[in-house]
């Protein structure tokens, strides 16, 4: 929405983040079952502006698994609303930690 974007018409990489954070805590807490928090994310990188009107996917998956923490492999598509085509905007690998309603790290039974 134009709320969400810059001057020049491009959305806010912020906002994306927000969303491929929201789409990896989807996954972490599925995976977990229970909640999950975010603790680092790395090596964000926007690869092509998305703008007004674009039609946003976003993908998550789960590439690795410690004894609380996992690793979430996350990637936003855009689409022209009116077009076929796709690109890839961004990558990042989001980390999050099981916690229990302590609020401290548990173990993740798998």
């Amino acid at each position: 929405m134009p709320a969400d974007t810059n001057p020049y018409g491009d959305i806010f990489g912020g906002w994306l983040m927000s969303i491929m954070d929201s789409a990896a805590g989807t996954v972490a807490s599925r995976y977990s079952r229970g909640r999950a928090v975010t603790i680092a994310v790395d090596s964000m990188t926007f690869h092509r502006p998305v703008k007004i009107g674009d039609v946003v996917s976003v993908y998550a998956n789960v590439i690795e698994v410690g004894r609380t923490s996992m690793k979430i492999d996350v990637s936003a598509w855009r689409r022209i609303r009116a077009g076929e085509e796709t690109d890839r905007v961004t990558h990042a690998v989001f980390t999050f930690v099981a916690i229990g309603d302590d609020g401290r790290p548990r173990v993740i039974e798998q």
